[in-house]
């Protein structure tokens, strides 16, 4: 193999271990989802609801989660009624919906009919050729890999049957 060609190969190489390394957060749910600046609605919900330390724990955890995007598709008001202190069970209910338990990569998401969340209750989950559909919502990004589980982004918040 000539220098050039190796040059060239071994450029490759770098630039794909960084790019793989660039993927793999060395963060928690939480923290891996307030740095990225999409889910600041989600982060400022958590934080209602108490559940900071729980998606901080050990997991591992699975999140569905919406991005400020979907949060803003929901009818006006929405949000702002269920950050109130009054409604805390509701914004928690809410919340754990889009919460599944173990570390369910994409590859294994689009085998599913349905997974039991956190909450109590199963998403429906459809694959087509159109994408991954989880309760209606478009999945947009997957495995966003963290220390204590994975993040697969939506484009709609999904909400429990009441």
């Amino acid at each position: 193999m000539t220098n050039k060609k190796l040059g060239i190969v071994l450029l490759a190489m770098t630039l794909s271990v960084s790019a793989f390394a660039g993927s793999v957060s060395h963060k928690d749910i939480v923290d891996t989802a307030a740095g990225a600046g999409q889910f600041n609605t989600l982060v400022a919900a958590v934080k209602a609801a108490g559940l900071v330390e729980t998606l901080k724990g050990e997991g591992p955890f699975t999140v569905f989660a919406p991005t400020d995007e979907a949060f803003s598709k929901l009818p006006a008001g929405t949000v702002e009624s269920l950050l109130k202190p009054e409604n805390k069970d509701k914004l928690v209910a809410m919340l754990t919906y889009h919460v599944v338990p173990g570390k369910v990569m994409a590859a294994d998401v689009v085998k599913l009919h349905s997974a039991k969340t956190v909450q109590g209750q199963d998403v429906k989950i459809s694959a087509s050729q159109g994408g991954v559909m989880v309760d209606g919502a478009k999945v947009i990004k997957t495995d966003i890999s963290t220390t204590n589980g994975v993040i697969h982004v939506i484009d709609s918040v999904i909400l429990p049957q009441s």
